[in-house]
């Protein structure tokens, strides 16, 4: 077939990749293909051996990238595609350009010791969020296919494993530019901004604006993470991705029962991802990106005074796509400042009352409305409140931006279960519910839009490796 590839980072400078194939694996069989992102992408390969990285397509330019990174506030001067391998870039019938990876694809000079692959459990659960994430409108990564190799990986357990093959802007990272950055490689480090703001920002005509457009992206990223209960779980810089999309879904989860303060990550053990952190992290992993750009500046000690105020510019972009986010899920339009204390009273009602997240606010202006509250009668203060606010489009805007199903967590425990003894039918019918996430309930998915009983609960939640 004719090449579909056009593969730009493979002709940036050589200390920022390693030149690889995958490792080819027993016996590859598809597991999921998605029909719609391969169309929108212009990749018409369906072979599983593809996926799998046993057959590399012409075109392809495979490599994986290096980068450094700061995970869970400690320095790591070199992390890297560890489990990866970047087949290349398609340019979609969109016209935007975006990276095609295999992850869990073998192991790599980045590996530190591991194997290089992944167990079929994270495989499914990226697959499963990504494609979610997409359909409630989040930027995101995307998930093309998923392929079982006909191996074991070796853990606390022995476990099927599994590929993903992830669909992204781009897979450069904050942790990119810090590599660069804290070896003294300016040339690199000049590439790669060049390159970034050709690719993702072309607009932009030099490092500072391309902090600030950067920091514009992110915050508004963080607060639609906010405005669905959602918990990355691992925020590091090396999981940032310059383009702006969610990135790396390991112990991430959506909230249940609310509390601003809830930590899934069994790694995170003084909660510094939990989801009330969220935002205070972006901003410092802005921090880190704004020092790593300073040593392309000339005047550095300037750049420093003007790096730290757009830095310091991230939280009220935050806090205005935070107001808009949740103005929006109460059906204002036009929010103004007052509607902030209308919200977090809402809030703060449901941490008070262990409300679910997302049932009350896809409940909210019909007979189901006060379900998820003990304090009824403070409930119903806050809804008289919320009637004076309420516009004439908001039940149209609600059911846009309030999910009645998102990915429960004990719906992926459960889906992972099946697809472990070999059945993946609660997989796909968990994939169809998910990217569906405005339909009304109907009988075939109204158990996806349940909270966990008591005994359901999976409160820990693991990265991939």
């Amino acid at each position: 077939m004719t090449s579909v590839f056009d593969n730009t980072y493979a002709n940036l400078p050589p200390q920022m990749f390693t030149r690889l194939h995958p490792t080819p694996v027993k016996a590859p069989e598809l597991i999921v293909h998605n029909a719609g992102l391969a169309d929108l992408i212009g990749f018409p390969i369906t072979d599983p051996a593809v996926f799998a990285g046993n057959l590399i397509p012409d075109g392809a330019a495979p490599l994986s990238q290096v980068y450094a990174g700061h995970q869970f506030g400690n320095w790591n001067p070199q992390l890297g595609d560890g489990r990866a391998v970047l087949l290349g870039e398609v340019v979609g019938r969109d016209g935007i350009r975006r990276d095609i990876q295999l992850k869990g694809s073998g192991p790599t000079p980045y590996s530190r010791q591991g194997d290089g692959r992944a167990w079929l459990g994270p495989v499914l659960r990226e697959y499963i969020v990504s494609e979610a994430m997409h359909a409630m409108g989040v930027p995101t990564t995307r998930a093309l296919a998923a392929v079982t190799t006909g191996e074991d990986v070796y853990r606390e357990e022995v476990l099927p494993s599994a590929i993903v093959t992830r669909v992204a802007q781009s897979h450069i990272r904050v942790g990119t530019f810090q590599f660069f950055a804290a070896r003294g490689d300016i040339a690199a480090l000049q590439a790669l901004t060049d390159h970034v703001i050709a690719r993702h920002y072309p607009d932009a005509d030099g490092p500072a604006a391309l902090l600030d457009a950067v920091i514009d992206r992110y915050a508004k990223l963080i607060a639609q993470w906010m405005g669905l209960g959602f918990i990355h779980g691992v925020m590091n810089t090396d999981n940032v991705a310059i383009a702006g999309e969610t990135i790396d879904y390991g112990p991430c989860a959506f909230i249940d029962a609310f509390h601003p303060d809830t930590v899934f990550s069994a790694i995170d053990q003084f909660g510094r991802y939990a989801y009330s952190n969220q935002p205070g992290i972006g901003a410092w992993n802005m921090a880190q990106f704004a020092t790593a750009l300073i040593p392309l500046m000339q005047d550095r000690e300037a750049a420093i005074t003007d790096f730290t105020a757009a830095v310091h510019r991230f939280q009220p972009i935050y806090e205005d796509a935070w107001l808009a986010v949740f103005a929006a899920k109460l059906g204002i339009s036009a929010p103004a400042a007052e509607d902030q204390a209308l919200i977090s009273d809402l809030l703060d009602l449901m941490a008070k009352d262990q409300a679910d997240f997302t049932n009350v606010f896809a409940n909210l202006g019909s007979d189901k409305a006060g379900d998820q509250f003990l304090d009824q009668t403070a409930f119903a203060r806050w809804q008289d409140r919320w009637a004076l606010r309420r516009g004439a489009d908001a039940d149209a805007l609600m059911s846009k931006t309030n999910p009645q199903i998102i990915p429960r967590n004990h719906r992926i425990e459960k889906m992972i279960t099946a697809a472990r003894n070999g059945d993946y039918a609660p997989f796909h019918a968990m994939l169809d519910a998910v990217t569906a996430p405005f339909a009304p309930i109907t009988d075939a998915t109204a158990r996806f839009a349940r909270p966990p009983g008591n005994d359901e609960r999976f409160m820990r939640t693991f990265c991939g490796t």
